[in-house]
């Protein structure tokens, strides 16, 4: 496989961070960018994310998208194949397909079922759902709300194993 980029997406603890490290990990000369991380390089000020973002909220979640699409150009100019998760959903999905058009992005959603979702929560050290943030929210969001751009999984009753090598068609 020559690809030398994909964009792996879902709702929190659909397994982007699983998959895409050994997606990564099939390749001799690979990166892995997640999003996340430049979320954390905010030291103070950062503003909550949560179901509902307020203006503040937007403009920090839209910053760390490009700065990850920025720091995903660069590793594929450098010759890596490159593997960027991040919660991309919806319009922020369809920007960054966008901003790396030219590098012809392979996308993947990971899309387990809200139920899933909610017990691969539970079973992590962190958490991100609540009472007040079920897995449902960003279940449906994802659903209602991206286009069906790129390749969508179920991967509610698969392995990550498994994943990959759907991912990789085989």
């Amino acid at each position: 496989m020559t690809q030398s980029l994909f964009i792996i997406t879902g709702a929190m603890a659909a397994g982007k961070t699983t998959v895409a490290n050994a997606l990564a990990r099939r390749f001799p000369r690979s990166a892995l960018v997640g999003g996340d991380v430049f979320r954390r390089m905010i030291v103070n000020g950062a503003a909550a994310m949560g179901p509902t973002l307020d203006v503040e909220a937007r403009a920090q979640l839209t910053l760390r998208q490009v700065i990850a699409t920025d720091a995903v150009r660069r590793y594929v100019e450098a010759g890596f194949t490159v593997v960027y998760q991040d919660i991309l959903i919806g319009h922020d999905l369809v920007a960054a397909v966008e901003r790396l058009r030219d590098l012809d992005p392979r996308v993947v959603v990971l899309a387990p079922s809200a139920e899933v979702l909610g017990q691969r929560d539970r079973d992590r050290p962190k958490t991100g759902y609540s009472e007040a943030f079920p897995p449902s929210v960003l279940a449906e969001a994802l659903a209602r709300e991206t286009p069906r751009i790129g390749q969508w999984i179920d991967s509610s009753a698969m392995d990550v194993e498994q994943v990959v090598e759907t991912v990789l068609g085989r």
